[in-house]
């Protein structure tokens, strides 16, 4: 007979486990990046599963958000590839690969501060619009009718988010911690498959930190795949499925939490000991 499963902690979603089964949704290979002779990532290579949460954390300076701006499409890659549900990214431009089901969110927040919340969300979902200028101008009923969609649409968002009440508020006056939800918002509006979150608990207190990992969980439920950049380890270790650990631009760790936890080169690259030392 099988063996029995682990009962689910409490406070998880009763959603399927990741599983080497599930098909790659992105795919980094041999990924290198250099500026001049900075050598900012080495040879990087690791995959994401469908509905998978996969944490890409490492101290300062590591390589991480450089990871982001190659995958979205800031960075052009000097070798190596990505490819994303089987297709490659090289020499794609942002907007395309927006349009392909890749979104992400920023360390440093970037809202429409003079827009409201729905208006920024709104400008998320025009990215998966067909229409074009002219039918804008003109006013033409399909352009009405995407138009419409893209706001009942962001306001479906904003009713996830929890900041519905903020509809018509400009985004410069929402709270810190709703401008964040804000920009997870607009993100999911583009109608991604893989949302990228660059530590999106920064500045936030230990109950907000709570609310984030559920919000996370939430909306992986809702059929998207995270890859998340975060610092906080306690969210990291309570929200992921598996782990990537970089270190000067290298990758030096891949595993569950808990292996990840215990590895001797991920404690001496946080702890700054010699290797042997934390083992």
């Amino acid at each position: 007979m099988p063996s029995k499963r682990e009962p689910r902690p409490m406070g998880r979603p009763a959603v399927p486990e990741p599983s080497l089964e599930r098909a790659k949704i992105l795919d980094v290979q041999d990924l290198t990046l250099r500026f001049g002779g900075l050598t900012a990532l080495d040879g990087v290579s690791f995959d994401i599963r469908e509905g998978e949460i996969l944490g890409l954390i490492g101290p300062n300076g590591a390589g991480k958000t450089t990871c982001f701006n190659a995958i979205t499409g800031v960075y052009r890659p000097t070798s190596g590839d990505i490819l994303f549900q089987g297709t490659s990214l090289a020499g794609r431009k942002r907007f395309q690969i927006t349009k392909m089901g890749i979104a992400r969110t920023f360390q440093n927040i970037r809202l429409f501060k003079a827009m409201t919340a729905l208006e920024n969300v709104m400008v998320g979902a025009d990215a998966q619009h067909s229409t074009g200028i002219m039918s804008a101008l003109f006013r033409l009923p399909k352009h009405r009718r995407e138009e419409q969609e893209g706001q009942d649409r962001a306001m479906e968002l904003l009713r996830f988010m929890g900041i519905q009440r903020h509809a018509d508020e400009l985004a410069a006056n929402l709270s810190y911690g709703d401008q964040r939800r804000l920009e997870i918002a607009r993100a999911m509006a583009t109608n991604p498959k893989l949302i990228c979150l660059d530590e999106p608990a920064a500045g936030f207190n230990p109950a907000e930190k709570v609310k984030l990992m559920e919000l996370i969980r939430r909306v992986r439920d809702q059929g998207y795949t995270v890859l998340l950049i975060e610092h906080d380890m306690k969210l990291v270790m309570g929200v992921t499925d598996r782990i990537v650990v970089l270190e000067f631009g290298r990758k030096i760790a891949e595993g569950s939490p808990a292996e990840i936890r215990d590895n001797p080169a991920v404690i001496a690259a946080y702890l700054g000991v010699d290797e042997e030392d934390a083992s």
